[in-house]
């Protein structure tokens, strides 16, 4: 769906101008992101395959109602993940970077980060709980 320059307007200020997801100030290049995503198919073309063109599996989904403001980090994050999908990989994170990341693991032995198990929490989840009407 190609968003008219006011629809565009509007859905970034959904959330007063902040990525749905992690709460920062959109940037310039902010993205519309689906929230249901409609998984698109065209990857290979895009990579200089020629398979014939197949539409997303879900069109219905490419609607004004299903869209998001995103920064870009948060939309490519997601890719065409489900909300709760993406919420199991970032509550994952503690245990990624302590298994991967030598510098994370030797912040953690000097007590310069901490770990938190708290949910995972999106901002627009966030805002709904501070105002449930």
């Amino acid at each position: 769906m190609a968003l008219t320059k006011a629809q565009r307007a509007a859905l970034r200020e959904k959330f007063g101008g902040r990525c749905a997801y992690c709460g920062q100030p959109l940037g310039d290049r902010w993205h519309a992101d689906h929230i249901e995503p409609i998984v698109r198919n065209d990857w290979y073309q895009r990579a200089g395959f020629s398979i014939p063109q197949r539409g997303p599996d879900y069109p219905h989904r490419d609607t004004l109602e299903n869209m998001n403001p995103a920064c870009p980090p948060c939309n490519i994050d997601k890719h065409s993940m489900s909300l709760e999908d993406w919420r199991v990989i970032i509550a994952r994170s503690n245990e990624v970077l302590t298994r991967d990341v030598s510098t994370f693991r030797r912040a953690l032995r000097y007590g310069l980060v901490q770990l938190n198990t708290k949910p995972v929490l999106f901002y627009f989840e966030q805002l709904a709980q501070k105002d449930p009407s």
